[in-house]
């Protein structure tokens, strides 16, 4: 468990924003994965593979569970990826730091405004390094169409970028 924590809080956090809501994701991904472990059959592809389309599964779950309240949210509420997670390295400046969580706020907000599919397909390559044999396993579709959903999604992330002011 503690080895695959981090990656599971990332997930849950690029795709809801919320700190504490990731959190308890997080949670949760780790008691279905301790309920459901009788499933994991190692033919199928790795354990993060599994772990991967478990945690998946229950953000589409939790997706469709809340997408009422988010129609509703109140304007004063905070915006998703107001906190982006920060990596603190000795090497960097508090300048360097400040910009990196800056720059990480953005991408945040730029993978909100990505379509879902577009944004599951970016986050599972791109920030969790997923290959596209194992994308294609936990979304379950061709893997020309991982593909496709990368390209597009990189497109679209950058053209919001760019829009944003974020070169």
């Amino acid at each position: 468990m503690r080895r695959h924590t981090r990656r599971v809080y990332n997930l849950c956090y690029r795709f809801t924003g919320n700190r504490q809501e990731s959190e308890d994701l997080t949670q949760d991904v780790f008691l279905r994965v301790y309920r459901q472990l009788g499933t994991y059959k190692a033919l199928h592809g790795g354990f993060t593979t599994w772990l991967t389309s478990v945690s998946r599964n229950l953000l589409i779950d939790h997706y469709r569970r809340t997408k009422h309240d988010r129609v509703t949210d109140s304007l004063d509420d905070e915006a998703p990826g107001a906190r982006a997670e920060q990596i603190q390295s000795p090497s960097r400046t508090p300048d360097q730091m400040a910009l990196a969580g800056e720059l990480g706020e953005q991408v945040q907000q730029a993978l909100g405004r990505l379509s879902p599919d577009l944004r599951e397909a970016v986050i599972l390559r791109d920030l969790q390094g997923l290959e596209y044999a194992e994308i294609r396993t936990v979304l379950k579709v061709p893997e020309g169409t991982v593909k496709s959903r990368i390209n597009r999604g990189r497109i679209e992330l950058a053209r919001i970028l760019t829009q944003m002011g974020v070169s």
